[in-house]
This record gives structure tokens, sequence and C-alpha cells, in this order.
């Protein structure tokens, strides 16, 4: 049987892709900076709270590092109503990718707090620098610095992870050519500019993120 292609029966639907990709970059860009807080705040209290607290971050980076993503939406989104608590699509999704994001990140910060030269926060101590001045003045520049590369891969990791919100019922890229896909029944056409789209939007993340980290810390993320 020969098949026809007919791009245009999706492309006409150009407003629902734009209105999609646009909450793509929503959403990973709000599970990426929910996701950093946590993180930050994670390895801090691994590398300075008391053994409980440690204790309890690393059970929470093991669990989240090595169950899919999935499934941790997969239990916020139909698991918790049986407990009285009813969350949204979209809130189900990014609250999985932002508690899934901030496990990784807990190990990334971690490892960069650790390579923190102890000199440069010895010298702040005897310039009577306070914790949180240390912390602003030295510590963080340092981080920044040094994980800019891990930070800006992790970014297109979540771009591309966001995609799962569309088996939630959330309109980003992937949840709207599902949509385009079964209304015009295009399936390939439909995945094919889905996509590209992909490759558009990495693509425009990449450059935004690589002119970041080269004007701003003088490093070379990732460029495609």
């Amino acid at each position: 049987m020969h098949y026809s292609f007919q791009f245009g029966e999706v492309i006409k639907h150009w407003p629902e892709l734009l209105s999609g990709a646009l909450i793509t970059l929503l959403v990973a860009f709000l599970a990426f900076w929910i996701g950093c807080v946590i993180g930050l705040l994670g390895a801090l209290a691994v590398q300075h709270a008391r053994p409980g607290v440690r204790r309890m971050v690393r059970g929470y980076v093991v669990f989240f590092t090595n169950t899919p993503s999935l499934i941790q939406i997969f239990v916020l989104f139909y698991g918790l109503p049986d407990f009285g608590i009813v969350l949204s699509p979209m809130t189900a999704v990014l609250i999985g990718l932002s508690l899934n994001a901030g496990a990784y990140l807990t190990d990334i910060m971690r490892s960069g707090l650790v390579s923190v030269n102890k000199a440069e926060l010895e010298a702040a101590e005897t310039l009577n620098m306070s914790l949180m001045q240390r912390f602003r003045f030295v510590t963080l520049p340092h981080l920044a610095k040094t994980i800019y590369p891990l930070l800006s891969n992790f970014f297109i990791w979540i771009l591309l992870g966001s995609s799962i919100g569309g088996l939630f019922g959330v309109n980003e890229l992937t949840g709207a050519v599902i949509e385009i896909s079964a209304s015009t029944f295009r399936s390939i056409e439909s995945f094919a500019v889905a996509a590209g789209l992909y490759v558009v939007l990495t693509f425009i993340a990449s450059a935004f993120l690589y002119a970041i980290g080269y004007w701003c810390f003088r490093v070379r993320a990732r460029f495609i």
C-alpha cells in the first residue's frame, strides 16, 4: 500500500503547535529552577547538616534517581487522590519533574561545593565575612562557573523529558501533537513535525545557554 504524506494537514494546526512549544519551554524552565533550589538545599544539607538529615536527603536522591519519572508522576496524579489530594495534570507533571530534577541536581551541586577552594573560604573567614557573605561571594560564583556546563546539559534533558506531560493531558508540544494526530489521523506527519520542533527548541535553548555561559561565566556550555 502506497502511503501519501500530507504534512499540510498538520502544519495548518500551527497555533496549537506554537502554544505547545511555549508550554514545553515553560515547564522545562520552572522544573529546572525549582530543581536547582531543591538541589542546592540538598547539597548543602549533605555537606553541613546533621547525620539524620543527611540520611533523609540521600534517601530522597536514591529513590528519585532510581525510579522512572513516569512512575513518579503517575503516583502523584493517580495515587494522591486516594488521600484526598487532587492535582491538575500540569501541577502533577511540574512537581514530578521538579522533584526528579532536584535529586539529580543535588549530586551535581554537591560536586561543585566539594570543589570550592578551602583557602578561599579561609581567606573570606579571615576578612570577617559572615556565612551568607562567604556563600554569596565565594561559593556561589565558583559553583556557577564549575557546574554551568552540566546545568546546561541538564536543562536540555529536562526540555526533552517534559514530553512526558503529554501522557497526562498537558498540552505541551507532545500533548498537542497527540491531539493533532488523533484529529487528522496523520500520526507519522504529526510526530515527524514534533521531532523537528524539538530540534529547533533544543537549538534555541543551547544557543541561549552557550551565550549566557560565555558572557557571564567565561565557560563553554553545550551547543548542539
